[in-house]
């Protein structure tokens, strides 16, 4: 009876009141209890309902920047997500959502390896963070060739070739040429290895015979000895001018800026660097290919046999091609190794890792920093503001 008579309250009250709003029900019922917050919710207009706020959007710089910050963003098509936070928790490792910072992961989630359930997609519209503005990879038609089609590009070509992708990347009609173009790692010390140590070995010998002196093209009187002893500094002098080389050559010739309106020079900036920077983890184009690779080889070593005695040029040489698979060794390990904290090749792939994503003009050594800091291209040491 207690509950029958105060229902009738209530019904007495609105009648008398004269309406039915929300606000009446909230003052009949006291607003109090989950009953109140209901009517509440179920009485709002649709007009007056919160809209969704607005997707974000970021620009390829402001991505580029964060990801130099240290954060692992990847995107699906042009939706951008920040896995920074979930990196430590991925079934697959760390390693493996790091190297895909800034890519594209549309086909790696269809696999293979395997392909990724509906939970593993709804998990990760979890971390969806914005869309990425005007998507530059649409740009070209990645069915054929991308040789013949860089140089038209013109001026979109610079920021184009700088959004890495991971899709695969065809360079030439020609199959042949094509398979010309690509190598495996482990190529390089297979072949240029062997070389090295037969040079090392000829040219000490010939070293040790006591009958190489230096200038004697210019002065019998102030010729210099060059006997056995010398080998192991003309083999490291090899090394360093390697290290210079690599520097100069990454700096001056891979980083070189294509004018806007040159279909060919911005073709060859493509096929000597620029498809490294626009597919990264192409790990069949990290290192030279044998048969260009014999071509600039072979030039230095011409170029230090005409400037040098055969047996002094080509210690030097060695020393140099030891340099260079170094070299070559490195950067393939900067690309897919995981480095032990702290570890001076930690260090290098951060380095490296920073010009591929953030500072493409600057950071231009590979193995060694050391002509970075000479010449005042190294990419500052800063702390990085916390990425929201």
């Amino acid at each position: 009876m207690g509950a029958r008579h105060a229902n009738e309250q209530v019904r007495r009250r609105l009648t008398s009141q004269g309406g039915s709003g929300s606000g009446d029900v909230r003052g009949a019922l006291g607003g109090r209890g989950a009953y109140a917050q209901a009517s509440s919710c179920e009485l709002r207009s649709p007009a007056m309902a919160p809209a969704p706020p607005p997707a974000a959007s970021f620009s390829p710089a402001e991505v580029q920047r964060r990801l130099a910050a240290g954060a692992c963003w990847v995107r699906c098509g042009a939706r951008l997500y920040d896995l920074t936070g979930f990196v430590r928790h991925h079934p697959g490792g760390e390693q493996l959502l790091r190297a895909r910072a800034g890519q594209d992961v549309s086909a790696d989630l269809d696999g293979p390896p395997h392909r990724h359930s509906d939970n593993a997609r709804r998990w990760l519209e979890q971390y969806y963070v914005g869309d990425l503005q005007g998507d530059p990879q649409d740009l070209v038609d990645w069915r054929k060739p991308l040789l013949w089609q860089v140089g038209h590009l013109g001026e979109k070509y610079d920021e184009w070739v700088h959004q890495p992708v991971t899709r695969p990347i065809r360079l030439f009609h020609s199959d042949l040429i094509e398979a010309l173009s690509k190598t495996v790692w482990y190529s390089v010390p297979i072949i240029w290895v062997p070389l090295m140590l037969y040079l090392s070995w000829s040219y000490y010998r010939t070293l040790a015979q006591g009958n190489v002196r230096l200038f004697m093209s210019f002065t019998t009187e102030y010729s210099v000895a060059m006997p056995e002893s010398m080998f192991p500094g003309l083999f490291m002098l090899g090394l360093l001018l390697w290290s210079l080389v690599e520097y100069l050559i990454h700096r001056f010739l891979f980083h070189m800026k294509p004018p806007n309106d040159s279909y060919y020079l911005i073709m060859l900036h493509f096929v000597m660097h620029g498809q490294h920077h626009k597919a990264p983890f192409d790990e069949s184009r990290l290192v030279f290919p044998p048969v260009p690779a014999s071509l600039v080889i072979a030039f230095f070593y011409v170029f230090l046999r005409l400037i040098l005695p055969e047996a002094v040029g080509g210690t030097v040489f060695a020393g140099g091609l030891l340099g260079y698979v170094i070299y070559d060794m490195i950067h393939y390990y900067l690309h897919f190794g995981s480095p032990h904290k702290g570890s001076y090749l930690y260090h290098l792939k951060a380095h490296h890792v920073k010009h591929h994503f953030a500072h493409q003009q600057s950071g231009f050594g590979i193995s060694t920093k050391f002509w970075d800091h000479f010449f005042h291209t190294l990419i500052p040491e800063e702390p990085h503001p916390k990425i929201q």
